[in-house]
């Protein structure tokens, strides 16, 4: 068995899931596996998003009288580093455990290519390079940012070149 969050981050990358969640799951189930603690953030009428800590989920609609749709998670990795031990909430650490300030992007790309599960490098948005990189697993749709180099203001002081930054899905690739 992979140790503490290692394996909470592999389960993620390898089946572009949440604790069995994914992107497209209604806000109900989403708050039915994660459970009530959550700060909501409405945008107008046509956006939504649940911050659980460390998982976010959002979900879109065209209109007030349609139901929400679901859109993306990211997993805000970055504020690990603030060690919060509680920002993982219950129902992850319950599954998976303590969580470590920092996720090194060698070693968890290191144990998902044992696994076969390979990330590609795809380019950067211009705005964020050099001091992102995104990092893609094809069969889940799941990103990996890192952070490349330290820029003042660019990046977060308490993470250094080669953590990871955030985890997002689902991330298509223009062909």
């Amino acid at each position: 068995m992979t140790p503490f969050s290692l394996a909470f981050y592999v389960d993620v990358v390898t089946t572009g899931t949440v604790l069995g969640l994914r992107p497209t799951d209604s806000p109900d189930r989403v708050s039915e596996v994660l459970g009530p603690d959550f700060g909501e953030n409405v945008f107008g009428d046509r956006g939504m998003c649940r911050d659980f800590g460390l998982a976010e989920f959002h979900w879109h609609r065209a209109s007030a009288e349609d139901l929400w749709a679901g859109h993306h998670f990211t997993l805000q990795v970055h504020r690990l580093a603030y060690r919060d031990r509680t920002l993982a909430n219950d129902p992850i650490r319950a599954r998976y455990g303590r969580f470590t300030p920092r996720l090194r992007f060698d070693k968890l790309r290191r144990l998902l290519e044992r696994r076969g599960v390979p990330l590609l490098e795809i380019p950067e948005n211009p705005a964020n390079a050099p001091y992102y990189r995104t990092f893609w697993q094809p069969g889940s749709h799941v990103a990996v940012s890192i952070i490349g180099t330290y820029g003042e203001y660019s990046t977060p002081d308490n993470l250094r070149p080669g953590d990871v930054s955030s985890i997002h899905a689902p991330v298509t690739v223009p062909a």
